[in-house]
């Protein structure tokens, strides 16, 4: 959430900054006019209660025929107080609903342009493999070697679900198992959150009240299935004054996440890369605002860290202020080549949301500069999210043969597999090959 002072005292600069993420200048107006509104509701209300209260003191020392009249004004003061509040109680909720909607602000350095015109390529490193023979895409691959089953994934639940089988399964909590290592390794602690959380911690982090309608959720217990551990990490700390001794504070999670591909339909219905249940590994940072720009460079290493551990090539794109997203005040995406699917795949988006999580959230520490409470900034980033880094592995480690070769970060995992081959007689999951 951005501060309203900031929005009252620069009406023209907001507009300007907003219209580079397609947010409309007479929404700005529309909010602007909502706070007048209550500001004025709630200066009237309060000299309505200074005055009542400073006439109920004089009626003691008034004439019982003027007392009975001074009653009667007070009794019309009362309704029009209680009115007033009911009045002023409804512009508040109008106020705070019109700056749930309001985008962050981009920072002064991100490209401008609408759509994806302005994203750039930062940076690359290593290089794509090239093959002498075709390579498959992830789907074919994960059928002629049992570890996919889109079929039964469907029948259990419907489109846009797949069950991972054998080695598949246990290539994904490989994945898995060393991303967690990795992030330990680069200081963020490990957090086991709850997988539904409530309202108010959706709203925390800005995926409410604007992707309500791309969430799951349990209407009668208030619970919201999160859409990527994000969500829990940020909010653990959520209505609280740290001791700015704790911070940065890292964060790392290995969740399941849940998300309704509404606006997605038509596209990538081929394969795994979309589907409403996936498995990610997410890094969040809670830190002083004057690191946040730095500590965000650090989080897309931190990002960049397990593609090359995976032998993966990757790219950092810059993203440009129509790509940002809702939250973020500056972005970076990882991407890693595909070779099968024949496209760059994002594993990471790492975003610095400045104060605007940390002001929803009500997330401050106490500032040795200045002795106030300051908000924190807020970053987040996949480190990195399922199943695209899945795909990624089968597609550039496929052999001639048919086979996939199992990284050598992750043999340990597996008990020393080297590569995943067809199963034997066609059926019944994929033999493990030392």
């Amino acid at each position: 959430m951005l501060d309203i002072r900031l929005i009252r005292e620069n009406p023209g600069q907001i507009k300007v900054e907003l219209k580079k993420v397609g947010f409309p200048a007479e929404e700005v107006d529309r909010l602007l006019a909502s706070d007048a509104r209550r500001r004025k509701l709630q200066h009237d209300l309060d000299e309505m209660r200074a005055r009542r209260t400073r006439e109920s003191k004089e009626l003691g020392k008034m004439a019982p025929e003027e007392r009975e009249a001074r009653r009667a004004e007070m009794r019309a003061l009362g309704q029009k107080i209680s009115e007033d509040e009911r009045e002023l109680t409804e512009a508040e909720a109008e106020f705070l609903r019109l700056m749930l909607l309001v985008p962050n602000l981009p920072r002064p350095h991100v490209p401008v342009g609408e759509g994806e015109s302005a994203n750039s390529v930062a940076r690359s490193e290593g290089e794509p493999r090239s093959f002498d023979f075709t390579p498959l895409p992830h789907w074919e691959l994960g059928e002629k070697l049992g570890i996919i089953d889109f079929e039964r994934g469907v029948k259990l639940s419907g489109s846009r679900f797949y069950v991972l089988m054998g080695l598949g399964a246990r290539l994904e909590r490989a994945l898995i198992a060393m991303m967690l290592d990795l992030k330990r390794e680069q200081g963020y602690l490990e957090v086991a959150p709850p997988l539904m959380v409530n309202t108010e911690t959706v709203t925390g982090t800005a995926h409410l009240p604007k992707f309500a309608d791309t969430m799951y959720r349990d209407i009668e217990e208030d619970y919201w299935f999160i859409p990527t551990a994000e969500v829990p990490l940020t909010n653990l700390y959520a209505r609280e004054i740290l001791d700015p001794a704790r911070l940065p504070i890292y964060l790392t999670a290995y969740t399941p996440c849940f998300r309704r591909e509404k606006m997605s339909a038509g596209r990538d219905v081929r394969g795994i890369k979309r589907s409403h249940q996936f498995d990610k590994v997410e890094m969040v940072k809670l830190v002083r605002p004057e690191d946040s720009d730095a500590e965000l460079e650090a989080l897309v290493e931190n990002a960049c860290e397990v593609c090359r551990r995976l032998g993966l090539a990757f790219r950092v794109i810059r993203m440009g202020t129509g790509d940002l997203g809702f939250a973020a005040a500056a972005k970076y995406d990882v991407e890693v080549w595909a070779p099968g699917c024949g496209e760059w795949l994002e594993v990471s988006s790492c975003s610095n949301c400045w104060d605007f999580q940390g002001r929803r959230a009500q997330i401050r520490f106490r500032s040795e500069k200045t002795g106030r409470n300051e908000f924190v900034h807020t970053l987040n980033g996949s480190g990195l999210g399922l199943p695209r880094t899945f795909i990624a592995v089968l597609e550039n480690y496929q052999q001639a043969d048919g086979s996939v070769l199992i990284p050598s970060v992750l043999r340990p995992y597996l008990d020393g597999v080297e590569a995943i081959t067809a199963p034997a007689g066609g059926s019944g999951g994929a033999r493990l090959s030392r």
